[in-house]
């Protein structure tokens, strides 16, 4: 029951990139296209579009980690042996937990001074800034978790082969 859970948490959040991706698209086009028309484009698409790559980034992080999907290059890995590959894989695996166990300590920070302090992020429209920062903490340590499977599951990060795999 808590894997699906999660399971439908990490895939719901690459829809809402996925989606976010197409709102991105449609903003661009609609603002290029008012502009042609000699319109001045809303002021509320130009934010959201904003708000849509932080998302859409954030969000999608912590799937692509466990699709294998960030970039990281197997020159080394490819040279090792076995054993010493799945060492140095687990290693780098281990940093990266680090890494955003460290983010998402900062991004609760952020998130609870945004919430003390009442932020607003005030542009087109009054947003209330901890709707931003929460996707600091969410992302990097549902990226953490998927960074551990690498770390003490049976599958590694790097594949030892270089290339482009697809």
């Amino acid at each position: 029951m808590l894997t699906r859970s999660y399971n439908t948490l990490l895939y719901g959040m690459a829809t809402i990139a996925g989606l976010m991706l197409i709102w991105l698209m449609i903003s661009v086009i609609t603002s290029v296209l008012m502009r042609n028309l000699g319109m001045q484009p809303f002021a509320w698409l130009f934010t959201s579009a904003e708000y849509g790559l932080l998302y859409m980034t954030m969000l999608g992080a912590p799937w692509l980690v466990r699709e294998k999907g960030h970039v990281h290059i197997e020159l080394i890995t490819a040279k090792l042996a076995e054993r010493p590959r799945r060492a140095l894989s687990r290693t780098v695996a281990a940093a990266c937990v680090l890494v955003c166990v460290i983010l998402t300590w900062k991004g609760i920070e952020l998130v609870m001074t945004n919430l003390e302090r009442g932020d607003y992020d005030t542009r087109a429209y009054y947003f209330p800034r901890w709707l931003l920062t929460i996707a600091f903490p969410l992302s990097f340590g549902l990226m953490a978790v998927e960074f551990s499977r690498f770390v003490f599951g049976d599958d590694l990060m790097h594949s030892g082969e270089a290339g482009i795999h697809e």
